[in-house]
């Protein structure tokens, strides 16, 4: 199931913020994830294979990061992949 980040702007362009896979340390699925939560994966199988949800890991597509107004790095939900 999927969850939308509506609102969040995105220059696809810059190479800056961008649509990740990902593990998430994620024991309340949040839309808002502090990078130390997040594993960047280099491809969808690869974070499927190291996702574990009886330890709160799950994989997912990200967008990130990006600086909070109080300068934390931050990944946001774009959709679970399990």
């Amino acid at each position: 199931m999927g969850v939308s980040i509506g609102g969040l702007m995105m220059d696809r362009s810059s190479g800056v913020v961008k649509d990740r896979f990902a593990v998430v340390y994620a024991p309340k699925k949040k839309k808002r994830l502090s990078a130390n939560c997040v594993e960047v994966m280099d491809s969808e199988q690869a974070a499927r294979d190291a996702s574990d949800p009886s330890r709160n890991r799950y994989a997912a597509v990200v967008a990130g990061p990006s600086t909070s107004s109080e300068s934390q790095q931050l990944y946001y939900l774009v959709r679970w992949l399990n």
